[in-house]
């Protein structure tokens, strides 16, 4: 069925058919918010834009979430960590050769999509899953997966619960304006459970519902639910069931109508899961510019021809893997076993150590 002209997608106007002129009350709405909140609000249309403006600024602008532990978490001096921020740096590194000019917006999840439809930001990097809707409505192109997941449930360690079948009936707390809150209603209507959902608006704040026992689960992905599990209070345990009730691919997500840029930071994030499958990390990339390896001299061959075609400086792809290390180390630091996370990779390992990470030839 065709979108009528006041249609939205998680609080941002579905892109109105071409030629048509009508400015949505949805969208007025949502200029006016990030006027309201002192942002600039470019025309959506400015999207082509993004390498110039980035170059211009001399700074990436990544939307990441307000405070999520392993994806994007600021602390007390101020210094940003997390899989979303080290994607960021990365990208900072290839395109203006410096991973510290990266700036990270925090946003909450109903804002991410009018930020960056609205120019706020030019990556978003907050926890999002790809989905046709997003993409075929709402104006923005998911470049690849970030991390493959999953969504689950999270109760307290002596609750009877054990699957998910077994919260019939039972208030579950859930963030508003994401994929989780629809997909648990699904869920729920498919297999007649009749469970409450209990909209939050931010990942703290279901975590406190949970904590304080306003709902008998939460309901995310389960590894925003591992990091949830940190923050407990002292002397609570909480555990995350096994079963998992959709795939959750989460992904950087840029403008449509920008090619440049889709291809640039699709590419980075390939050089990544490229480096993880060839060994190549943080410490020894920078080897492959003395290397006489062929498959190393197409790499760097491939480098020096694309850079010119990204507009960027040459060896991009070596500055993305020094400034971060390869997606490996990157998953191990923030998420895996060297983080308070302990999340193990996975589909989340390189295609050829049993996983289903795959990048296509960088040549």
């Amino acid at each position: 069925m065709a979108a009528g002209p006041n249609k939205s997608i998680e609080g941002v106007p579905i892109r109105p058919p071409t030629g048509q002129r009508r400015i949505s009350r949805t969208l007025r709405t949502a200029m006016g918010l990030f006027v309201a909140l002192g942002m600039a609000v470019p025309p959506t249309a400015g999207a082509a834009d993004t390498l110039a403006g980035v170059k211009a600024r001399d700074t990436v602008r990544c939307g990441v979430s307000e405070g999520i532990p392993g994806f994007s978490q600021r602390d007390a001096a101020g210094h940003w960590t997390g899989l979303d921020v080290d994607f960021c740096r990365a990208v900072a590194a290839a395109v203006l050769g410096d991973a510290d000019k990266a700036t990270f917006v925090p946003l909450r999840a109903s804002e991410r999509f009018p930020a960056l439809r609205l120019g706020t930001i030019d990556l978003l990097l907050r926890n999002t899953t790809w989905t046709l809707s997003r993409e075929a409505g709402l104006g923005v192109l998911f470049a690849g997966v970030l991390l493959y997941d999953g969504e689950t449930f999270m109760v307290a360690a002596d609750s009877p619960v054990q699957s998910p079948e077994q919260l019939s009936g039972a208030t579950v707390c859930v963030v508003k304006g994401t994929t989780h809150a629809d997909q648990l209603v699904d869920w729920s209507h498919a297999n007649g459970l009749a469970v409450q959902p209990l909209m939050l608006d931010t990942v703290p704040a279901a975590a406190a519902a949970l904590f304080d026992g306003r709902c008998a689960a939460y309901s995310s992905d389960a590894s925003t639910l591992a990091a949830v599990r940190t923050t407990a209070p002292q002397g609570r345990t909480f555990r995350i069931l096994a079963k998992q009730i959709s795939k959750q691919p989460l992904g950087p997500a840029v403008r449509a109508g920008d090619d440049g840029w889709f291809t640039l930071v699709r590419w980075v994030l390939f050089a990544l899961i490229a480096a993880d499958e060839q060994n190549l990390t943080q410490r020894n990339v920078a080897t492959l510019r003395d290397s006489t390896d062929p498959a190393a001299q197409r790499v760097l061959g491939a480098d020096r021809d694309m850079s010119r075609l990204l507009g960027i400086a040459p060896e991009w792809s070596l500055r993305a893997v020094q400034s971060v290390g390869n997606y490996g180390e990157v998953f191990e630091r923030n998420l895996g076993r060297d983080s308070p996370l302990g999340l193990e990779r996975g589909l989340n390992r390189p295609w050829s150590r049993g996983g289903i990470l795959y990048a296509p030839p960088l040549q």
